[in-house]
């Protein structure tokens, strides 16, 4: 095997059979910032917009990627580049297909403590609305056993997808980004007006929401996007908002990935820019989580 700056990336195309096969690629158990308690969160593979402050670059694509960690790898004479062969595991597949049946069984294995903590299962991505009829299959199933269910999304989906699939959770984690629909579609391929027609239909259907907003430098760090959301979820009765500040945690993945990090030499705010955008919401009436 030959070194090599940049890590050798394959993609096998396999797609997921019908709804009781998903693609994931991440379970995560005794998360605190996904919902309420202590909860699993299934991290769905596959995302249709461009962020790109996107933590998960691993999560971008729906296809099962196969990647090369140079730290691990034993310079083989042989080598078949293969995830399952590899001695060291310096090959890893990202993603895997998964069934209902299997996906039930591994996540009520922390039955215990969701039942302890108030917490649950959360679905997240990626994005979960591209493989909604399995996610909301899957949520048919746990709500038989009685766990507290939640979806996180940006919401841009028909309605058809999303409703189905809210209806059957405690909250929603509904993130807002670009608010300007012009610049949110030609930044991010978000269609902004069918997201806020999604998050009217979520309050119509006294489901509860729970807004996310990303602070992100350049893009949604502004006293203007901040104030259309917040002109949006006052009209909808919406007295609460979650503000998640840009971070860099995510660089390493994109190395890994062989991805160009484009926000490298984007700093993360600073805490004067954070506590004013917070003090603007609260002054406007809202009780502000900052992360979560």
């Amino acid at each position: 095997m030959t070194s090599s700056a940049a890590p050798r990336i394959s993609c096998e195309v396999i797609e997921p059979r019908d709804t009781e096969v998903a693609r994931i690629f991440n379970i995560q158990r005794y998360s605190l910032n996904d919902g309420e308690g202590i909860r699993t969160v299934v991290f769905f593979k596959g995302c249709p917009h461009t962020c790109p402050w996107c933590a998960n670059p691993e999560s971008m694509s729906p296809r099962i990627e196969t990647v090369r960690r140079e730290s691990k790898c034993l310079r083989c004479s042989t080598c078949l580049r293969d995830a399952d062969e590899c001695p060291s595991g310096a090959f890893e597949r990202i993603g895997r297909e998964v069934t209902l049946d299997a996906l039930e069984r591994e996540v009520m294995k922390d039955e215990l403590f969701f039942r302890t903590s108030g917490g649950g299962v959360t679905l997240s991505g990626g994005e979960v609305l591209m493989q909604a009829p399995f996610a909301t299959r899957f949520l048919q199933r746990l709500r038989r056993w009685g766990i507290a269910c939640a979806i996180e999304t940006a919401g841009d989906a028909p309605a058809s997808r999303l409703l189905p699939l809210a209806r059957l959770c405690d909250e929603v984690l509904f993130d807002l980004k670009i608010m300007d629909p012009a610049r949110a579609k030609a930044t991010i391929k978000i269609d902004q007006r069918r997201v806020m027609d999604n998050l009217r239909l979520l309050v119509d259907e006294k489901i509860r929401v729970i807004p996310r907003l990303p602070l992100i430098p350049g893009y949604t760090l502004s006293e203007e996007n901040l104030q259309q959301a917040l002109a949006l979820l006052t009209s909808l009765g919406i007295r609460q908002v979650h503000l998640l500040p840009f971070h860099q945690y995510g660089a390493p993945k994109y190395r890994l990935l062989g991805k160009r990090w484009t926000m490298a030499d984007i700093p993360a705010p600073q805490a004067p820019e954070i506590a004013a955008l917070r003090d603007m919401a609260i002054d406007a009436g809202f009780e502000v989580t900052l992360g979560g």
